[in-house]
Formats: C-alpha cells, structure tokens, sequence
C-alpha cells in the first residue's frame, strides 16, 4: 500500500477571542520552525536590473525606487512579525496582513483603493504515495510595486526570474501589472503538469484494475479521488478571481496585458474540463473495482458450486448403499464395490462433459 503523507498541523484555536485584523500566523506547523524568512528584491526597467537579498533590518530603511518597477519576493510567512511591518512599509490594509499570514485560505481577490490582493495555491503531485502538497502564494499588485508572499522556497517562481536576468525585452519592458500576469500563469501552468501525472497514474490504474483489482488499487482510488478534490478547491475559484482580474475595474491592469488575463482565464477553464473528465473517470473506476470483485465472487462461487455438484451423486449413492438392510443389489456380489465406484465414477465424467459445454468450467466466461 502506498504510504500516507504526513498531516499538516495547524494552530487555528490561536486566532479564538482575537479582533480581526490580529496578525497571527496559521499554518503547517513544522514550517514555523524553519530559518528566518528570506526576502529577494527585484527592482528593474527596460534597461537594467537590480537584484538583491534584503533582511528585517534592511527594511527599516528600505525605500523603493521611482524610476525602477519593484518585486519583493518573500519566502516564509510564518514569521507574523516581519510580514506585519512589511505590511506597514506599503500600507496594507491589517486584513491582508491577516490574510497572507493564514494560509489556508481559499483562492480570491480583494481590490482596495491603491493595491489588489489576491491569493491562489501552488501545488505538487507525490508520485509515489499518489497525493498532492500545495502551498499558499499571496500576490499584492500596486501601481508600481508587486509583493509575492510564498510559504516556503520551492522554485516556482523562478522561470519569471530568468526572463527578468535575461533581458527578456517583452518582460522588462512591461510593468509590473504584466509580472504579476506572468507569475500567475506560471501558477496555472504548474496545475497542467499536476494533471497530467495524475491524468497518467489513473490510466495506469484503470488498467491494472481491467487485470487484477486488488484492496490497493481501491486505495489509489480514493487517494486520486481526494486529489481531484484538491484541485478542484483550489481552481475554481481561481477561475473567477481571473475573471475579475480581467474586468479591469480599477485599472490596475494595463490593456494590453488584459488580453494575457483572458489566455490564463481561458486556461482555467480547459483544467477544470479536463479534472473533471478525470473525476468521472475514477468514478468509473469504482464501479469497474465493485464489478470486478463481484464477477471474482461469483466465479468462485460457480466453482465451489460445481465441485459439490461432482460429488452429489457420489454422496447418494454411497447414502444409499450405507443403508442397514438385510437384502440389497450387489451386496454379496464380489464385484459390487467396483459396480458402485463405476456408477459414480461415470456420473461424475457425464457432469463434467455437460459443464464444459455450457462454459461453465471457464475461468473467463
């Protein structure tokens, strides 16, 4: 059987009796136990670019350029101090601060006045214990500056990091509006390759339960099952936060990159169909696994049957001749035993005969 992946620990009896607003974290607890955060700052235009590492006390002092776009990237959210005064440096609202700290948070978007706070998932598929991790990614979009809050340092990110270093004259040249685009499509696609290692392990499934069902496979059912659950969670509001996004309602979003919105939009919902294929298709599976566990049953059962019915006759005769009376056929006959074996012998092949013609003999009928 495939090994379960450990449970994360939340502390949510925390937050029980505090004012809203109270910037308390809540999460895996084994996260909260890591290294200090770390922070990364990107600040970049069409032509240059300035990355650095920055730290709680660095950011006292911290003052983003005006000439240069600004993506502060943050690896940890468990340390509630730090993203608090994060939060104060740009002026979030003590909600989003709330709401990036807990991250169990179900996909969404928050539009205030001078940012839009979004927040969406980011998951991984295990192979072998055929479960999926995910991790919360909040996004604050400014009109100058994006904020990315990750759980912990995965490398999601960092393919729109490299188009940033390259040079990558669409990227650079764009605001941070289109980064936030990028980063978001980056989520998207990363769902894509969690769906086809899932949409793989359940043809794999589908075929060994055609051959052979077993308890583990019934298993692996329901672990693909809670899966596309998982997913599902996750996408389907995400499908409408893109939505609002492409709305455009506060002009956040240049219109030239509303477009792009639509493409990652549009990709949502090509997911959504394509999970959804994938959760009929388990439970499909299911009746497949109960229909193949009962066929095994009544095989078994015609076979058992078949066997007592071989040696009804043999019970009758013998019953018959096990009678206590004084007179009986073949009784002082030398022979009789033999006359006996014979008859039972001979019912028996007649048995079998008319069982194999009617298939009944066939492990496959």
């Amino acid at each position: 059987m495939k090994k379960r992946l450990r449970t994360r620990k939340k502390h949510y009896a925390k937050k029980v009796g505090m004012p809203p607003g109270t910037p308390i974290y809540i999460g895996d607890a084994d996260i909260a136990k890591l290294d200090n955060p770390k922070i990364s700052k990107i600040a970049y235009n069409a032509t240059e670019l300035i990355e650095c590492e920055l730290s709680a006390e660095t950011l006292a002092s911290f003052k983003p350029d005006k000439d240069k776009r600004l993506w502060l990237n943050v690896h940890g959210v468990h340390d509630a101090a730090l993203i608090k005064q994060i939060g104060e440096l740009f002026k979030l609202h003590p909600l989003v601060v709330e709401d990036i700290l807990n991250t169990e948070q179900r996909p969404k978007i928050d539009e205030y006045e001078d940012y839009i706070f979004l927040e969406t998932r980011n998951f991984y598929y295990e192979k072998d214990s055929m479960q999926a991790s995910s991790e919360q990614i909040s996004l604050v979009l400014g009109h100058n500056f994006l904020l990315t809050f990750q759980e912990r340092s995965t490398g999601a990110f960092e393919p729109v990091r490299e188009r940033l270093r390259a040079n990558h004259a669409h990227t650079r040249g764009q605001g941070v509006d289109y980064l936030a685009y990028a980063l978001l499509d980056s989520v998207v696609d990363g769902y894509f390759k969690v769906l086809e290692d899932v949409s793989n392990d359940s043809e794999e499934l589908e075929d060994r339960l055609l051959s052979k069902p077993s308890n583990i496979e019934l298993h692996n059912i329901h672990q693909l099952k809670h899966v596309s659950i998982e997913l599902r969670r996750a996408v389907w509001p995400l499908r409408e936060v893109i939505n609002s996004l492409t709305r455009n309602e506060k002009a956040f979003f240049q219109p030239s990159t509303v477009p792009y919105l639509r493409d990652v939009y549009d990709h949502t919902v090509s997911f959504i169909e394509s999970l959804e294929s994938i959760r009929d298709s388990l439970s499909g599976m299911m009746d497949i696994y109960m229909a193949s566990v009962s066929q095994r049953v009544n095989l078994e059962l015609r076979a058992l049957t078949v066997v007592a019915m071989l040696f009804m006759p043999a019970t009758l005769i013998a019953g018959i001749f096990g009678m206590n009376f004084n007179w009986m056929p073949w009784i002082d006959d030398k022979n009789g035993f033999w006359w006996a074996l014979g008859i039972m012998g001979s019912i028996a092949l007649i048995m079998i005969l008319i069982f194999w013609r009617r298939q009944w003999l066939s492990s496959k009928s």
